[in-house]
């Protein structure tokens, strides 16, 4: 890590510091043990254009941990999307663009909304679903017009909960190569050690889904960072997760402590911390000037991305002009005209007798699945039972 970048990630983590202390409220430590990981993906890897935040093929990036909301949030501001640094101050502050948990509708640059642990996780292997489904309909050789990745942040809570466990499972069964997850195994949590009620081996429990299992690497050695995002996109066929050693509250006195999980560190350590780290003590909220210019080429490097994009489609257009058409109301959410016209009087006419909901139901789905092309579900194991099977 060169000079230019120490001073981008110390950026992340007192902007995280600040923002928490002045709110008096809020979750320091992951940020300031993230940070390294989450400036390498944004800097080095994650296809994004801060300026039109939802272009379709964005590489997608959920923060499972949304406690660590701040992480994100600074990355966000630093990037270029449309956040302010008194965005930033107002963290935690009603009406903000920068409540304690990130809300989707409220932030641009944020996904999804990510409170309960777990959430995140189980909404990141829908995104995944939906990439795969997409670009195995849509894409032509040549023309492979859907082709991003979509990254997540975990924790060990977002693990122990069983959401998490189950989209791990389907995630692995369906051979999702375009998901990279990163475990954050720092080891504590808000009453002390993980080992008070967590102490799987997760590594195992992954291979079993069917994951690529990658590492455990240092979480703050960007070298090893950057190598096995390499090694992660490398592998088309499985899911990844990557297990990153972290240490909660990176630099602080109170570092690798349950201290430095969901509380301010207070003036002293905040002190003591820019001691340690290198950082002036004043201002608060510093953000250098070759900082913000490095980190706002995203902009530039984003709407490069999607200017090739927008030519591929066109290309595509070209040659497969239904199935653009098709595919670019799918991306825009459209529903077809009379997508639900006559439904009840086809399948329900006065005369019909009672019906269980679940027949009902599979009859219903089977006349828009023929209407609606992007209609998607499944069953795991119930189809007969469930009555989901689009004949």
């Amino acid at each position: 890590m060169d000079e230019l970048d120490l001073k981008c990630v110390n950026t992340i983590r007192f902007l995280a510091v600040d923002a928490v202390e002045k709110a008096n409220s809020g979750h320091p430590g992951a940020p300031m043990g993230d940070a390294v990981i989450a400036y390498t993906l944004f800097d080095r890897f994650l296809k994004f254009n801060p300026r039109n935040p939802n272009w379709p093929d964005r590489d997608r990036f959920i923060l499972s941990a949304g406690h660590a909301s701040m992480l994100l949030y600074a990355m966000l501001y630093l990037t270029g999307y449309e956040m302010t640094l008194d965005d930033i101050r107002n963290f935690r502050q009603w009406e903000s663009k920068t409540p304690g948990h990130p809300e989707a509708e409220r932030t641009p640059g944020v996904e999804v909304t990510t409170g309960p642990l777990g959430q995140g996780f189980g909404d990141a292997v829908g995104e995944s679903i939906a990439e795969h489904a997409l670009a195995s309909r849509y894409n032509h050789p040549g023309h492979e017009v859907i082709d991003h990745y979509t990254y997540v942040l975990a924790s060990d809570g977002d693990l122990e909960e069983g959401v998490s466990s189950e989209a791990s499972s389907i995630a692995g069964n369906l051979r999702l190569g375009k998901l990279i997850v990163f475990y954050d195994d720092n080891e504590v949590s808000i009453d002390g050690n993980t080992n008070l009620a967590f102490r799987e081996n997760v590594a195992f429990r992954y291979e079993a889904y069917g994951w690529q299992v990658l590492g455990p690497i240092d979480g703050n050695d960007m070298t090893a960072i950057e190598a096995v995002i390499r090694e992660a996109q490398a592998d088309k066929a499985r899911p990844t997760i990557i297990i990153c050693k972290t240490v909660i509250g990176y630099g602080c006195p109170v570092q690798g402590t349950s201290k430095a999980h969901g509380e301010p560190l207070g003036t002293d350590n905040v002190r003591a911390t820019k001691e340690t780290l290198g950082w002036p003590q004043e201002p608060t909220f510093m953000v250098p000037d070759d900082v913000l210019q490095h980190m706002r080429q995203a902009i530039d490097r984003g709407q490069k991305a999607e200017d090739d994009w927008k030519g591929r489609m066109d290309a595509y257009a070209h040659e497969f002009p239904e199935m653009a058409k098709q595919l670019q109301g799918q991306l825009r959410g459209d529903l077809p005209d009379g997508w639900d016209d006559g439904v009840t009087e086809e399948l329900f006419p006065p005369e019909t007798k009672p019906t269980a909901t679940r027949l009902a139901s599979g009859k219903v789905m089977n006349i828009f699945s023929k209407r609606i092309p992007a209609f998607l579900g499944g069953a795991a194991d119930l189809l007969e039972s469930t009555q989901v099977v689009i004949e």
